[in-house]
Protein backbone atom coordinates (compact mmCIF):
# COMPACT_ATOMS: atom_id res chain seq x y z
CA UNK A 1 0.00 0.00 0.00
CA UNK A 2 0.96 3.18 -1.24
CA UNK A 3 0.41 6.80 0.73
CA UNK A 4 -0.07 8.62 -2.45
CA UNK A 5 1.74 8.98 -5.39
CA UNK A 6 4.72 11.30 -3.69
CA UNK A 7 5.34 7.74 -2.00
CA UNK A 8 5.11 5.72 -4.49
CA UNK A 9 7.63 7.79 -6.70
CA UNK A 10 9.84 8.11 -3.82
CA UNK A 11 10.02 4.08 -3.55
CA UNK A 12 10.52 3.92 -7.21
CA UNK A 13 12.79 6.66 -7.95
CA UNK A 14 15.07 4.11 -5.10
CA UNK A 15 14.63 0.88 -7.37
CA UNK A 16 15.64 2.57 -10.70
CA UNK A 17 18.80 4.51 -8.77
CA UNK A 18 21.38 2.20 -11.12
CA UNK A 19 19.75 3.80 -14.21
CA UNK A 20 20.72 7.49 -14.12
CA UNK A 21 22.91 8.82 -16.22
CA UNK A 22 23.17 11.44 -19.18
CA UNK A 23 21.41 9.00 -21.60
CA UNK A 24 18.35 8.60 -19.53
CA UNK A 25 15.16 9.90 -20.17
CA UNK A 26 12.01 9.36 -18.30
CA UNK A 27 8.61 9.03 -20.06
CA UNK A 28 5.51 9.35 -18.23
CA UNK A 29 1.94 7.83 -18.97
CA UNK A 30 -0.27 11.06 -18.04
CA UNK A 31 -1.85 11.89 -16.11
CA UNK A 32 -1.19 9.65 -13.66
CA UNK A 33 2.02 8.76 -14.10
CA UNK A 34 3.23 12.31 -14.26
CA UNK A 35 3.89 12.86 -10.59
CA UNK A 36 5.50 9.50 -10.01
CA UNK A 37 7.27 10.09 -13.05
CA UNK A 38 8.51 13.55 -11.77
CA UNK A 39 10.02 12.13 -8.70
CA UNK A 40 11.73 9.87 -10.48
CA UNK A 41 12.98 11.82 -13.41
CA UNK A 42 14.55 14.37 -10.79
CA UNK A 43 16.27 11.71 -8.47
CA UNK A 44 17.64 10.43 -11.73
CA UNK A 45 19.04 13.78 -13.56
CA UNK A 46 17.27 12.92 -16.19
CA UNK A 47 14.68 14.98 -18.55
CA UNK A 48 11.03 14.05 -18.66
CA UNK A 49 8.72 13.75 -21.45
CA UNK A 50 5.44 12.67 -21.93
CA UNK A 51 4.04 9.32 -24.00
CA UNK A 52 0.18 9.95 -25.01
CA UNK A 53 -1.84 7.21 -24.57
CA UNK A 54 -5.48 6.58 -24.92
CA UNK A 55 -7.60 3.43 -24.13
CA UNK A 56 -10.66 2.71 -26.65
CA UNK A 57 -13.40 1.30 -24.36
CA UNK A 58 -16.09 -1.40 -25.65
CA UNK A 59 -19.57 0.14 -27.23
CA UNK A 60 -21.29 1.25 -24.28
CA UNK A 61 -18.83 0.02 -22.14
CA UNK A 62 -16.20 2.64 -22.36
CA UNK A 63 -14.25 1.80 -18.91
CA UNK A 64 -14.13 -1.99 -20.99
CA UNK A 65 -10.84 -1.42 -22.81
CA UNK A 66 -10.45 -3.50 -26.49
CA UNK A 67 -7.99 -1.16 -27.70
CA UNK A 68 -5.39 1.62 -26.91
CA UNK A 69 -4.20 4.28 -28.85
CA UNK A 70 -0.30 5.93 -28.89
CA UNK A 71 0.99 8.62 -30.62
CA UNK A 72 4.40 7.23 -31.85
CA UNK A 73 5.90 10.23 -33.43
CA UNK A 74 9.27 11.20 -31.58
CA UNK A 75 8.05 14.31 -30.76
CA UNK A 76 4.49 16.40 -31.12
CA UNK A 77 4.78 19.91 -31.80
CA UNK A 78 1.93 22.23 -30.06
CA UNK A 79 1.01 23.34 -33.27
CA UNK A 80 0.07 19.61 -34.73
CA UNK A 81 -2.66 19.33 -36.76
CA UNK A 82 -5.30 16.39 -35.61
CA UNK A 83 -4.73 14.35 -39.29
CA UNK A 84 -0.86 14.31 -38.60
CA UNK A 85 -1.37 12.70 -34.83
CA UNK A 86 -4.03 10.44 -36.27
CA UNK A 87 -1.93 9.06 -39.18
CA UNK A 88 1.14 8.61 -36.41
CA UNK A 89 -1.09 6.78 -33.79
CA UNK A 90 -0.47 2.91 -33.39
CA UNK A 91 -3.74 0.96 -31.99
CA UNK A 92 -2.44 -2.28 -30.28
CA UNK A 93 -6.09 -4.24 -29.57
CA UNK A 94 -7.26 -7.35 -27.35
CA UNK A 95 -8.59 -9.50 -30.23
CA UNK A 96 -9.92 -11.61 -28.10
CA UNK A 97 -12.41 -9.65 -25.97
CA UNK A 98 -13.00 -7.66 -29.68
CA UNK A 99 -14.03 -10.86 -31.52
CA UNK A 100 -16.35 -12.01 -28.34
CA UNK A 101 -17.71 -9.03 -27.67
CA UNK A 102 -18.35 -8.41 -31.76
CA UNK A 103 -16.94 -4.91 -31.95
CA UNK A 104 -16.96 -3.60 -35.24
CA UNK A 105 -13.90 -2.08 -36.80
CA UNK A 106 -15.63 1.28 -37.32
CA UNK A 107 -15.92 1.74 -33.78
CA UNK A 108 -12.12 0.96 -33.44
CA UNK A 109 -11.42 4.18 -35.87
CA UNK A 110 -13.76 6.07 -34.68
CA UNK A 111 -12.20 6.03 -30.97
CA UNK A 112 -9.14 6.53 -32.64
CA UNK A 113 -10.00 9.71 -34.25
CA UNK A 114 -11.09 10.81 -30.76
CA UNK A 115 -7.98 9.54 -29.46
CA UNK A 116 -6.13 12.17 -31.83
CA UNK A 117 -8.21 14.81 -30.57
CA UNK A 118 -7.29 14.23 -27.05
CA UNK A 119 -4.02 13.72 -27.77
CA UNK A 120 -4.22 17.34 -29.91
CA UNK A 121 -5.61 18.85 -26.94
CA UNK A 122 -3.14 17.38 -24.00
CA UNK A 123 -0.07 18.25 -26.77
CA UNK A 124 -1.40 22.00 -26.52
CA UNK A 125 -1.43 21.80 -22.83
CA UNK A 126 1.68 20.25 -21.89
CA UNK A 127 3.55 19.96 -25.20
CA UNK A 128 6.06 23.43 -24.07
CA UNK A 129 7.17 21.93 -20.56
CA UNK A 130 7.38 18.43 -21.36
CA UNK A 131 10.54 16.93 -23.15
CA UNK A 132 10.52 16.14 -26.48
CA UNK A 133 14.00 14.57 -28.60
CA UNK A 134 15.31 11.38 -30.33
CA UNK A 135 15.09 8.52 -28.21
CA UNK A 136 17.16 6.56 -30.27
CA UNK A 137 20.17 4.62 -28.13
CA UNK A 138 19.51 6.14 -24.90
CA UNK A 139 18.23 4.26 -21.53
CA UNK A 140 14.42 5.00 -21.89
CA UNK A 141 11.90 4.46 -18.18
CA UNK A 142 8.47 4.80 -19.21
CA UNK A 143 6.43 4.76 -16.20
CA UNK A 144 2.83 4.87 -15.03
CA UNK A 145 0.75 4.86 -11.87
CA UNK A 146 -0.35 1.39 -11.64
CA UNK A 147 -1.10 -1.13 -14.09
CA UNK A 148 -4.36 -3.76 -14.20
CA UNK A 149 -5.09 -5.13 -17.91
CA UNK A 150 -2.22 -3.39 -18.81
CA UNK A 151 -3.02 -2.95 -22.60
CA UNK A 152 -1.94 0.78 -22.59
CA UNK A 153 1.43 -0.18 -21.25
CA UNK A 154 1.76 -2.26 -24.14
CA UNK A 155 0.63 0.08 -26.92
CA UNK A 156 3.38 2.00 -24.84
CA UNK A 157 6.23 0.00 -24.66
CA UNK A 158 5.59 -1.16 -28.30
CA UNK A 159 5.72 2.64 -29.45
CA UNK A 160 9.10 3.31 -27.91
CA UNK A 161 10.92 0.55 -29.00
CA UNK A 162 10.23 1.14 -32.65
CA UNK A 163 12.08 4.46 -31.69
CA UNK A 164 15.25 2.25 -31.00
CA UNK A 165 16.37 3.06 -27.41
CA UNK A 166 19.27 1.31 -26.46
CA UNK A 167 17.38 -0.04 -23.12
CA UNK A 168 13.71 0.16 -22.24
CA UNK A 169 12.65 -0.14 -18.84
CA UNK A 170 8.61 -0.12 -17.91
CA UNK A 171 8.57 0.58 -14.33
CA UNK A 172 5.53 1.47 -11.84
CA UNK A 173 4.40 0.86 -8.32
CA UNK A 174 1.70 -1.92 -8.53
CA UNK A 175 0.95 -4.14 -11.34
CA UNK A 176 -1.32 -7.33 -11.84
CA UNK A 177 1.57 -10.36 -12.09
CA UNK A 178 0.48 -12.05 -15.22
CA UNK A 179 0.36 -8.91 -16.37
CA UNK A 180 4.05 -7.80 -15.28
CA UNK A 181 5.15 -11.25 -17.09
CA UNK A 182 3.72 -10.22 -20.29
CA UNK A 183 5.46 -6.76 -20.31
CA UNK A 184 8.92 -8.18 -19.13
CA UNK A 185 8.46 -10.07 -22.49
CA UNK A 186 8.73 -6.59 -24.19
CA UNK A 187 10.76 -4.36 -22.29
CA UNK A 188 14.31 -4.93 -21.38
CA UNK A 189 13.98 -5.01 -17.67
CA UNK A 190 10.33 -4.49 -15.77
CA UNK A 191 10.34 -2.98 -12.05
CA UNK A 192 6.94 -3.47 -10.28
CA UNK A 193 6.80 -2.83 -6.72
CA UNK A 194 4.25 -4.85 -5.91
CA UNK A 195 2.24 -7.58 -7.58
CA UNK A 196 -0.78 -8.36 -5.86
CA UNK A 197 -2.67 -12.00 -7.32
CA UNK A 198 -5.32 -10.32 -6.45
CA UNK A 199 -5.06 -6.02 -8.03
CA UNK A 200 -8.76 -5.36 -8.53
CA UNK A 201 -8.62 -1.63 -9.38
CA UNK A 202 -5.21 0.33 -8.87
CA UNK A 203 -6.49 2.90 -6.51
CA UNK A 204 -7.52 0.55 -3.99
CA UNK A 205 -3.24 0.08 -3.07
CA UNK A 206 -2.82 4.11 -2.80
CA UNK A 207 -4.60 5.94 0.20
CA UNK A 208 -4.91 9.24 -1.21
CA UNK A 209 -5.60 8.76 -5.32
CA UNK A 210 -6.96 11.78 -6.18
CA UNK A 211 -6.83 12.65 -10.16
CA UNK A 212 -3.92 14.25 -10.89
CA UNK A 213 -4.97 17.64 -13.23
CA UNK A 214 -3.73 19.01 -15.98
CA UNK A 215 -2.16 22.07 -13.75
CA UNK A 216 -0.42 19.55 -11.74
CA UNK A 217 1.08 18.01 -14.73
CA UNK A 218 2.14 21.08 -16.39
CA UNK A 219 3.68 22.02 -12.95
CA UNK A 220 4.97 18.75 -12.68
CA UNK A 221 6.74 18.94 -16.22
CA UNK A 222 8.03 22.47 -15.56
CA UNK A 223 10.05 21.90 -12.26
CA UNK A 224 11.38 18.59 -13.70
CA UNK A 225 12.58 20.58 -17.23
CA UNK A 226 13.26 23.66 -14.87
CA UNK A 227 10.92 25.53 -17.01
CA UNK A 228 7.95 28.23 -16.07
CA UNK A 229 4.67 26.56 -15.60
Amino acid sequence: MFKDRQDAGERLAGELKDLGGESTVVLALPRGGVPIAAIVAKALGAPLGLLMVRKIGAPGHSELAVAAAVHTGESVGAEAEIEDIAASLQVVRNDELIRVLGVPESHIDAEARKAAQEIAERQALYGDHAWSGALEGRTVILIDDGVATGLSARAALQAVRRREPAQLIFAAPVAAPDVASELAQIADRLVALHQPEDLGAVSLWYENFDQVGDREVVTALAAANERSP
